[in-house]
């Protein structure tokens, strides 16, 4: 199918079909051509065409409704993958040889940050300094393979969300101070600074955090005291990690002012609580709660993009490449018409994950498990976008990602 777009709504993996203006005023040799190289994307973007006919039936389509998410991949900045950020001295592994040692240091996470609530509820300073090995440990599974850890980190029952939020957020804050270009010491203030964000939460009723309905207006106000309290507690545990006491006080500010509980507008934020801000949100509506169900991952992420002034752009577009446009766990409908969870991420590009098909929409019907990796060209299938599993009465995802058969 032939279709006009502007020139800026042009990404990697597109067919040209032809170019709207005269031959001069572009840099091209050729009219028609699929473009694989980003040069040649830059070279687009700044020449004098303003428009161009592109073939969907030979190459990508335009991203719909998600302007952030279009600017990601619009973007002629390079995007740097797992196997690109992580530590030259760390080999990249897939996301199932991941999963077992993910796991163990997900548990040894988890059971620390519960005995570090449970100190704070019994009147007990913070051990800050127990964090640190957590946080190293997290940072190299990471390295090893982003997706494994942040997709098992959303596994959590009612009963454990807020010590697993921690852990799943420090893996997020890691990820994306790798994705900016931080350094390792930043790094791992960031993961840090993701670890104790929430620690004011253990000085909030757990009747009140876990209570499965809607909140009242009373409840909630105490609910938002938890950045100051959870300040206090660092700074009583004597805590001096700038970047830990910033984030546990400012992960809930706004860009437009109105978040709590300083009110501080863009330009007051700093980078660390802003990155906060984007993977405490991230992780919490992907989790199951109390009172509702979490949003499927890639759903999340075209939700989230809505909010305006919520987010810092720039942070939210490096946030979408680290966990990817299809990020692992997420539902994904195929060309082909089935369904597919992403189970790993390409180095080649966010855009050919590697699946697990499991459902066909034509027949409504689940189909026998295949695994495709949609960068090789024998796959024959590509994604068309994020799907709603609860739309086509699938309600067992996280079962169907445990299943050992995911994993052999």
């Amino acid at each position: 199918m032939l279709k006009k777009i502007s020139t800026d709504q042009v990404r990697m993996g597109m067919f040209i079909h032809a170019l709207e203006g005269a031959w001069m005023d572009h840099p091209f040799w050729k009219k028609a051509f699929k473009l694989e190289d980003v040069e040649d994307l830059k070279k687009l973007h700044i020449s004098e065409i303003k428009q161009v006919i592109i073939d969907t039936s030979k190459g990508l389509d335009v991203v719909k409704d998600n302007p952030v998410i279009e600017a990601v991949l619009t973007s002629t900045d390079p995007v740097p993958t797992p196997a690109l950020v992580a530590k030259p001295s760390v080999k990249r592994v897939s996301a199932s040889q991941e999963r077992a040692r993910a796991k163990l240091a997900i548990e040894a996470s988890k059971k620390a940050v519960t005995s570090m609530f449970d100190d704070v509820r019994m009147g007990k300073a913070i051990n800050a300094e127990s964090a640190a090995p957590l946080v190293e440990e997290i940072s190299a599974s990471l390295a090893r393979n982003e997706g494994a850890l942040i997709s098992l980190v959303r596994l959590k029952t009612s009963d454990d969300y807020t010590y697993m939020h921690c852990v799943a957020v420090c893996a997020l804050m890691v990820s994306l101070a790798r994705q900016l270009g931080l350094s390792e010491s930043e790094i791992k203030q960031a993961g840090l600074a993701g670890l104790l964000h929430d620690v004011g939460k253990a000085a909030i009723p757990m009747e009140v955090l876990n209570k499965p309905g809607a909140l009242t207006n009373e409840e909630f106000d105490l609910v938002k005291l938890h950045p100051e309290r959870g300040h206090a507690l660092l700074l009583q545990g004597q805590v001096k990690d700038a970047v830990a006491l910033d984030v546990c006080l400012h992960h809930h500010e706004k860009m437009d002012g109105t978040g709590y509980p300083h009110k501080l507008d863009a330009s007051q934020i700093s980078v660390f609580a802003k990155m906060g801000a984007v993977c405490d949100v991230y992780d919490a509506v992907t989790s199951n709660r109390p009172y509702k169900a979490g949003w499927e991952p890639g759903v999340s992420l075209h939700r989230m993009a809505q909010w305006k002034n919520h987010f810092d752009d720039k942070i939210f577009q490096a946030f979408v490449k680290c966990v990817g446009i299809y990020p692992v766990g997420s539902i994904v409908l195929l060309k082909s018409g089935r369904l597919a969870l992403v189970i790993d991420q390409s180095p080649k590009s966010l855009l050919t994950p590697m699946i697990k098909v499991f459902f066909s929409t034509k027949s409504k019907t689940r189909i026998p498990i295949e695994v495709l990796d949609l960068s090789k060209s024998v796959a024959k299938d590509e994604i068309v976008g994020h799907e709603d599993p609860a739309s086509w009465g699938i309600s067992d995802i996280n079962e169907l990602w445990n299943q050992n058969d995911l994993w052999d």
